[in-house]
């Protein structure tokens, strides 16, 4: 059974890119690496989910293999776990609708399968969410125009840590944001299982610039091989020290 990590790229924003290459094609490309992207638009009060923006909002997502979400700045702590947790079920739903492929020979889907057997799968799908490990790199846009959103979107992180640690699989989490002044994207918080320390660092972010957002995903799904290396690096030293 599956016992592997899911990877995500949890996009959060609140307006259409300006820089770079395209968003969705570097989002393709991240789901053809196996990694999801998933996002959440940020509105204003006085702002539509018609505007522009959050058209490609879904065409990134879409891109992603993940989901989409546009929220008012209030609700975004709950948006925030629901998205996270929902992109993981439908990740699962599709490793196991492959699965089925293979057992019956033919592209059979969970729901296609005959309803007395289908509760059955469905709940090791939820048994799959509550055990696989999870990586999460979250992926903040600090753009001018985000200035006065950034306490909600930490105080929504922190309650997505916490709501995640009461799963079994291990959740490890890592913060990026853009735009930086020399690279696509800054590092904020690196990865870690718990993201209370974000409480220090979150305040102290400058807002400003353009969007770079296809270059800014383009380089997290870097992120995610320079952490294989890293713990492959740190596994290698603790076999040396303990031999």
């Amino acid at each position: 059974m599956y016992k592997g990590t899911l990877r995500q790229i949890l996009l959060i924003t609140d307006g259409c890119s300006n820089s770079g290459e395209s968003p969705i094609e570097s989002a393709k490309f991240a789901f053809q690496n196996g990694i999801t992207v998933n996002v959440i638009g940020i509105l204003e009060d006085n702002q539509s989910e018609t505007d522009s923006g959050f058209q490609e909002i879904e065409q990134i997502a879409k891109a992603g293999g993940g989901i989409n979400q546009v929220v008012y700045k209030e609700n975004l702590s709950q948006t925030v776990q629901a998205v996270t947790k929902q992109a993981m079920t439908q990740t699962l739903q599709g490793f196991v609708n492959k699965e089925l492929a293979n057992i019956f020979g033919q592209n059979q889907t969970i729901e296609e399968i005959e309803p007395e057997k289908r509760g059955e799968v469905i709940e090791v799908v939820e048994d799959l969410g509550e055990t696989c490990n999870l990586e999460v790199l979250i992926l903040v846009d600090t753009s001018a125009s985000m200035n006065n959103k950034l306490l909600t979107v930490k105080e929504a992180l922190i309650d997505l840590s916490i709501n995640l640690h009461a799963r079994v699989g291990e959740n490890n989490f890592a913060i990026f944001q853009f735009p930086n002044r020399n690279k696509p994207i800054g590092l904020v918080h690196d990865w870690s299982t718990e993201l209370d320390s974000i409480s220090v660092i979150f305040p102290k972010l400058v807002t400003g610039g353009v969007t770079p957002t296809g270059p800014a995903i383009r380089e997290a799904i870097l992120q995610f091989s320079k952490m294989e290396l890293k713990r492959g690096y740190d596994d290698a030293e603790t076999y040396t020290e303990e031999g």
